[in-house]
C-alpha cells in the first residue's frame, strides 16, 4: 500500500499562514502561537537526535545509514533544521554538485566549485561548453543553484565565474554579432511557455503534456519539479502510463520506467538510464515563477 508523500514546503506554507491568521486575534494570540511551534519543533528535535544517539549506540549508524538519511529530501531537511545533519556545508554542496553533473554533462559542460567563504557566498566556475553559451545562465539558475540551496539552505549567495577563451587581436567573436539576434522575443530565441501550475502537481506525480507542440513529461519529486522530452531515450516511446519508483540500492532515487523496452531512468540524475550511464532523457530547462512551472522551449523560424 503506498502512501502519499509529504510536501515540506507545503506545510511550511500552511503554518506560516496559520501563524499569520493568528495575528488577527491580537499580538498575545500571535506570541502563544509561535512559542506553540517553537516547542514543538524543539520536542521533535530533541526526540530525533534521541534516534540517532541510539542508533550510534547500537552500532546500527553506519556510513550506509547517514547516506541513506541524507539522501532523502524528507528526512535531509529535518536534519538541517534541528543542526543534526551528519555531513557539513561544503560536503553538501560537492554532493548536490554530484548530482547536477550529468545534467551538464549532458549540454557538454561541467562545474567546479572554487570557494565556500565564511559567509556563506558559495563560488563556482562553469566550465566546458556551459561557460559563456547563451544557455548557461539558464542552466546555472535551474540546475545547480536549486541543487545547492535545497541542500545548503544556509547559503546566502552564489556567485560565478565564467572561463573566457582566449581570442586572437582583432577578432570579433562569432557570439558579440549573432547575439543580439537571439533574444527570447525574436525568431529562433529561447520562450519560457506555461506548462502547468505548481499546486496542481501533486509530489509523486507525472504529468504528460504538450507545451509549444512538443511532448514534455513534468515530474514533480520533494526536491522539486522536472522536466524532460516525452520519450525513451531507448526506443522513443512517450511515457503511457508510466510512474516514479524509488531504487533500493540508490537512496534518494527516482525511477521512471519505460513501458515499451523497460529501460529504467533516474530522475534526479538529468534521467539517465540506470543500465547504459551514457545514455539519458532528454531534459528541458524549467523555472518556477509566480506559482507557475515554465519550460524553455525554441520559437519557430518563419520560412
Amino acid at each position: 500500500m503506498s502512501t502519499a508523500l509529504p510536501d515540506p514546503a507545503a506545510t511550511g506554507g500552511r503554518i506560516e499562514l496559520l501563524l499569520e491568521a493568528s495575528a488577527a486575534a491580537g499580538p498575545v494570540a500571535r506570541e502563544r502561537a509561535e512559542e506553540l511551534v517553537r516547542l514543538v519543533v524543539e520536542l521533535y528535535g530533541a526526540g530525533l537526535e534521541r534516534v540517532l544517539e541510539l542508533a550510534h549506540e547500537a552500532g546500527a549508524l553506519d556510513d550506509d545509514l547517514l547516506t541513506s538519511l541524507a539522501a532523502d529530501e524528507l528526512v535531509s531537511s529535518l536534519l538541517l533544521v534541528h543542526g543534526l545533519h551528519p555531513y557539513g556545508v561544503a560536503e553538501r554542496v560537492e554532493r548536490a554538485l554530484d548530482d547536477v553533473r550529468p545534467y551538464l554533462g549532458s549540454h557538454g559542460g561541467d562545474v567546479q566549485l572554487l570557494e565556500i567563504t565564511g559567509d556563506g557566498v558559495v563560488r563556482l566556475q562553469l566550465l566546458g561548453s556551459c561557460d559563456g553559451c547563451a544557455s548557461s545562465p539558464v542552466t546555472l539558475e535551474l540546475a545547480v543553484e536549486d541543487a545547492i540551496y535545497a541542500a545548503a539552505p544556509e547559503v546566502v549567495r552564489i556567485e560565478v565565474e565564467q572561463q573566457r577563451e582566449a581570442h586572437a587581436p582583432g577578432l570579433i567573436p562569432v557570439e558579440s554579432l549573432t547575439a543580439r539576434l537571439r533574444t527570447d522575443d525574436q525568431p529562433g530565441g529561447v520562450v519560457w511557455t506555461a506548462a502547468a501550475r505548481l499546486d496542481e502537481l501533486a509530489v509523486g506525480e507525472l504529468r504528460r503534456t504538450t507545451v509549444a507542440g512538443l511532448p514534455v513529461l513534468l515530474c514533480r519529486l520533494l526536491s522539486g519539479v522536472y522536466a524532460y522530452r516525452d520519450a525513451c531515450a531507448a526506443c522513443g516511446t512517450p511515457f503511457e502510463g508510466a510512474g516514479l519508483q524509488r531504487a533500493p540500492s540508490t537512496p534518494g532515487s527516482a525511477v521512471l520506467t519505460c513501458h515499451g523496452c523497460g529501460t529504467h531512468f533516474d530522475v534526479r540524475r538529468a534521467g539517465v538510464d540506470l543500465e547504459q550511464p551514457e545514455r539519458h532523457l532528454e531534459p528541458m530547462p524549467l523555472l518556477e515563477r509566480d506559482g507557475v512551472v515554465e519550460v524553455a522551449v525554441r520559437a519557430s523560424v518563419p520560412a
